[in-house]
């Protein structure tokens, strides 16, 4: 059996088929979604979806930039802020990303709260985007 997979942005619809298998990154930590999964209603943090539309082929990884996921008789809907599939990054600029928003990340003022979130927000978003693309296993 499969799973029918629609990761929607307010821009496009990123990803929509089958899948065997889905692995998603949810506030609580990873979710594995097979067919027969119960109905689960589920947020999303930032961080990297897996995908897998049959058992030899391999895994698509898509960069998801926080959102919800409904699970409900082997559909799964992902609504999201924003997402990107790994093979659409360039793995060089994400790395370079990566590099910068965690320099910035450890450079931040410890009394600076505001800037303390928006570092911490701007290292996930990149860390996501370059493990997508295949960086950071």
């Amino acid at each position: 059996m499969t799973l029918t997979v629609r990761v929607i942005s307010p821009d496009k619809t990123v990803w929509d088929a089958v899948a065997e298998e889905v692995v998603l990154p949810s506030t609580t930590g990873q979710v594995g979604i097979l067919s027969g999964h119960a109905p689960l209603l589920t947020a999303l943090d930032t961080g990297v979806m897996r995908v897998r539309a049959s058992k030899n082929q391999d895994w698509q990884a898509i960069a998801l930039l926080g959102g919800f996921a409904e699970v409900d008789q082997d559909e799964v809907t992902i609504l999201v802020n924003s997402a990107e599939r790994g093979d659409k990054i360039n793995l060089e600029e994400a790395r370079t990303a990566f590099n910068t928003a965690q320099t910035r990340l450890n450079q931040v003022a410890a009394g600076d709260r505001q800037a303390q979130i928006q570092a911490t927000q701007a290292y996930k978003r990149a860390r996501a985007r370059f493990q997508a693309a295949g960086g950071l296993v």
